[in-house]
This record gives C-alpha cells, structure tokens and sequence, in this order.
C-alpha cells in the first residue's frame, strides 16, 4: 500500500446537496477499494487560478489514503468521465 493525495475541484454552482453526494462517492469508492487511513479535507468554494468551463469558482476537495497503485487508474477513469468534477490530480507522497 502507498500513500496517494488526490485534489479534485467540482463545479461550485452546483446544490450543496449535490456536491456533499460526489464528496460521499468518492469517499465510498475509497474504502470499497480498500484503501484505509482516508483523510478528506474540503477546502470549500475557492476562485479559480484561471477559467475552466468559463467558470470562476470550484468547490476543492482533498483526499489523502493509502491504497494500491492498481485503483489510481480506476479513480482517475471515474473522474474524468463525472462532469461535476471539473479538475483533478492524484500524486504519490514520498515515505
């Protein structure tokens, strides 16, 4: 098991609601694959460096756990095909 930290941004002009529910998805997902000492830090609706989908604002969102290297293709996969999710990056911390 290594340790991975992967920030996503969803759209920040979706419902509370809505974006509670992809915060859930993911989490879920983490611990369906096994990973364990999951952290999730919501940093909240944050300006964007730049326009993405001429929008502003994002919503960020950082996870961090420790799982296999095999279900990092798979969580990228997952939120490249989710339009809510606007950006993400998943790195390996060193030990």
């Amino acid at each position: 098991m290594r340790k991975y930290e992967c920030l996503y941004i969803i759209d920040a002009e979706l419902e509370d609601e809505v974006i509670q529910a992809e915060v859930d998805k993911y989490t879920q997902l983490l611990e369906k694959h096994e990973c364990d000492e999951i952290k999730i830090d919501a940093w909240g609706k944050r300006r964007l460096a730049y326009e993405i989908r001429k929008k502003r604002e994002g919503y960020y969102v950082l996870m961090e756990y420790n799982g296999p290297a095999d279900f990092v293709k798979e969580l990228e996969r997952l939120m490249g095909i989710d339009e809510k999710v606007m950006k993400y990056l998943v790195t390996r911390k060193e030990k």
